[in-house]
């Protein structure tokens, strides 16, 4: 039997005739619920190679975990609970795709940049301090790629990433400051330009148009958008940008790192599935991590933690330190401010941070370059450090008034200022 279309009729369940029209959608429904089956599978396949592609993107940093493990007992303890310190670190390695430009391999790397992050317990701020390449150290024995071991010395601070890599920076930094460090990152100059391009860039402002052939930068004057190349070339330049120290290639770095922070707490990129794969792509390809960081989950973990903090609590400092008495090429650290930095990382205490025109503090100058390429350090700063000494001493003097305990103020920026530079 067929209906008027000429489609075959059926029976109901009671064996009567059934509606053409009912058999037609039950028909359509069957082949929806295919289809969205299908989909589900399609979506949950794609969703599990996206993140098995990412997550095995990270390469786990197991050499240095177990070298770790042999000090742990002389590490530093934790003082405040839930609050975490990661080590970021700069390589400026040649060796791996797309580093060999940047001069030739002589077989050793140190590190170009390194930058001590506090994450407090409660996540609501976050304190990058900027460890200067050339500080003097005192490194431990530290075990070399080839098996043997270097004896405890005092020696620039970079020369402990090329000694003994990561490990041995990571126990120069806790014996430096009394902080454990929990997590750490290691970027070479290659993943730095992926991360760079994977959001779209990152805009700068310059005072002055730059045309470093070193750097193989060449820029006009104002604000721009630096893609991967520029930005590298801007942020390791510095002999055309202002005093040619290294402590302006820090802030430079610091206030570029502020950028980037804006730039991914955006919409245009955390919200953006077109930009944030690319992202996280780059990201999970271009870093080397420890055991507890080397998973999408881990990585995940960490950005959540920190993702809402306002740009104006993410504060960026560079220790506090001086031209080095034997060698004014060289930088120590100035006390007692540093160690009171490093007191209130430990304890996960807050503290304050003020551009030096407001902290009383010098403008950095440049000093000759010492010939291996590194130009280093600021004017002594003493004379602020004098000052605070003093007003401590009255304030602890008998019949003086009660001496209060003010949050400290520390000489650097946050990722909510945006000026030229």
């Amino acid at each position: 039997m067929t209906d008027s279309a000429g489609i075959p009729g059926g029976t109901d369940a009671a064996g009567g005739e059934q509606p053409p029209n009912g058999r037609k959608r039950r028909r359509l429904l069957r082949w929806i619920g295919a289809g969205t089956g299908l989909l589900a599978v399609v979506g949950a396949g794609t969703g599990w190679w996206i993140y098995s592609k990412l997550d095995g993107n990270i390469a786990e940093d197991t050499s240095a975990a177990a070298e770790l493990r042999r000090y742990d007992k002389e590490r530093p303890v934790h003082l405040a609970g839930g609050a975490q310190n990661i080590l970021l670190i700069g390589s400026d390695s040649r060796t791996g795709p797309g580093n060999a430009r940047y001069g030739q391999d002589q077989g050793t790397q140190r590190s170009d940049t390194t930058i001590l992050l506090h994450l407090p317990a409660d996540r609501k701020s976050a304190t990058a301090v900027s460890i200067p390449r050339d500080l003097m150290a005192e490194v431990p024995a530290c075990l070399k790629p080839d098996g043997s071991r270097t004896t405890e010395q005092f020696a620039q601070f970079n020369w402990a990433y090329e000694w003994g890599g990561t490990a041995c920076t990571i126990r120069t930094v806790e014996a430096m400051t009394g902080i454990r460090v929990d997590h750490h990152m290691v970027l070479d100059f290659s993943g730095f330009k992926k991360m760079v391009d994977a959001i779209g860039g990152v805009e700068v402002c310059l005072r002055r148009p730059v045309d470093d052939t070193e750097a193989k930068l060449k820029l006009p004057a104002g604000r721009q958008t630096l893609q991967g190349e520029q930005a590298l070339g801007f942020v390791r330049a510095r002999h055309s940008l202002g005093n040619g120290s290294d402590t302006e290639r820090m802030e430079r770095q610091q206030a570029f790192l502020g950028s980037l922070v804006k730039k991914v707490q955006s919409n245009g990129v955390l919200l953006n599935p077109a930009r944030l794969y690319p992202l996280l792509d780059a990201a999970t390809s271009s870093v080397t991590t420890d055991p507890g960081l080397a998973s999408l989950r881990g990585l995940y973990e960490l950005v959540r933690g920190v993702r809402d903090i306002p740009t104006d609590q993410i504060k960026f400092l560079t220790v506090p330190r001086r031209p080095y008495a034997a060698n004014r090429n060289r930088d120590e650290l100035r006390q007692p401010d540093a160690s009171q930095l490093f007191q209130r990382l430990r304890a996960d205490q807050p503290l304050t941070i003020a551009p030096p025109e407001a902290t009383g503090t010098p403008a950095p100058v440049s000093r000759p370059d010492d010939g291996d390429g590194d130009r280093d350090g600021d004017r002594v700063r003493e004379e602020a450090a004098e000052a605070e000494a003093a007003a401590d001493d009255k304030a602890d003097r008998p019949g003086t008034a009660e001496p209060s305990t003010p949050v400290p103020t520390f000489t650097g920026t946050t990722a909510g200022v945006a000026d030229c530079r």
